[in-house]
């Protein structure tokens, strides 16, 4: 622990460090809770290294920031002729370029900080040197605050002008459910969605039904599910974090509360899976796996999407979110698109000015062909 004027700080790597209390009284009150920090750090040791770092004026505090260290494929995000250029100069040099970070976020959900006040420009300035001085004690040169709603934008501004480069990031989507039943919703959608979902939900109804449960205790059905997940998780172009499978069966006992496993089964097997965390009357789907021996005859995207809402709108749940990626089936279901942003530095004054450059060429909307019609529409908003 260290003080630097007015401001007394300390870096942990353990959440459990930081008294639940202060956690809550300054963190945003949401799905991703102190237990949801403390499940991700008790199972995800082989992938991340985490910090917390805090502020305090005296004995109050008045930041709590996550952080980790991660390395990260310089072609996660991009497509096409760059990502061919990229590899093909990864062969020459017989091997892949990783990027070494210091994040200030969440390893697999939305970036958010605890802050008293957002449009305190000491507190914004007196943490970037605090994570400063960590990646410099870590051999790291890259820093960078991750998927971060427009939202915190006062806060991010005064940093900018001490180097910080502004990347927009993957979106994420929110449906909205004032709705009384699934078909009340569903006559809101286009002429064309309806009369393409209709066709689906037709052919799944001539199939063996697929059955849903929800619970919120899965002992005996890991071994079940986590393939599941691995197969979903594979399936994806962008993979950014790889949850064993400690934190399936470990966050239902640490958030026993807000924990809802969706489960689908074809007779006794289990073809799908949907984990979601509730808060309020807003429910946080965190991850899906699916069996793709079936997922295409039986739709299973679909058919699990209308499950989850007809659950949602039975237990007066407002607000559906769901994560990035995948962006043209939430584009026709109606999901609002939520914008993110990173915010990346370079400790070396000169290559931070490249690392802007780069920033802006391997954004997503750059790649995602939805993303890119969105864009043009001026169709992503700030809540």
């Amino acid at each position: 622990m260290k003080s630097k004027d007015p401001f007394t700080s300390c870096v942990s790597t353990s959440i459990s460090d930081i008294p639940r209390s202060d956690w809550e009284s300054i963190f945003p009150p949401i799905a991703e809770s102190y237990d949801f920090f403390r499940t991700l750090e008790e199972t995800s040791q082989d992938q991340f290294k985490t910090f917390y770092i805090t502020l305090r004026e005296g004995q109050r505090i008045v930041c709590a920031a996550p952080c980790f260290v991660m390395d990260y494929p310089l072609d996660t995000t991009v497509d096409g002729f760059i990502k061919s250029t990229l590899n093909g100069f990864e062969k020459i040099i017989g091997r892949k370029i990783i990027l070494r970070l210091l994040i200030c976020g969440c390893t697999a959900a939305e970036g958010r900080l605890g802050t008293i006040d957002s449009d305190r420009q000491d507190i914004g300035e007196t943490l970037l040197a605090e994570m400063r001085s960590l990646a410099r004690r870590e051999g790291i040169s890259l820093i960078a605050f991750k998927d971060f709603h427009e939202s915190y934008n006062a806060f991010f501004q005064p940093l900018i002008r001490l180097g910080l480069h502004l990347i927009p990031s993957y979106p994420s989507v929110a449906l909205d459910l004032p709705y009384r039943s699934f078909e009340e919703y569903f006559a809101t959608l286009s002429k064309a969605t309806r009369k393409d979902l209709r066709r689906k939900f037709q052919k799944i109804d001539k199939l063996p039904p697929i059955t849903v449960e929800v619970v919120t205790d899965i002992s005996g059905l890991l071994d079940d599910i986590y393939p599941l997940y691995l197969n979903t998780l594979q399936k994806s172009d962008v993979q950014f974090e790889r949850l064993s499978r400690e934190f399936f069966a470990r966050i239902p006992a640490n958030m026993p509360g807000e924990t809802r496993y969706f489960l689908w089964r074809l007779g006794n097997k289990i073809v799908a899976f949907d984990l979601c965390l509730t808060k309020g009357n807003i429910l946080v789907d965190e991850y899906i796996g699916l069996d793709y021996s079936i997922a295409y005859d039986y739709h299973l995207y679909y058919l699990t999407f209308r499950d989850i809402v007809n659950w949602c709108i039975q237990n007066n749940i407002h607000t559906y979110e769901s994560g990035a990626l995948n962006y043209d089936p939430k584009k026709r279901l109606d999901f609002r698109f939520v914008p993110h942003n990173i915010y990346l530095k370079h400790l070396n004054p000169v290559m931070n000015i490249f690392f802007g450059w780069l920033g802006q060429i391997i954004k997503p909307d750059n790649f995602d062909p939805t993303l890119k019609a969105l864009k043009k529409a001026g169709s992503i908003h700030e809540e």
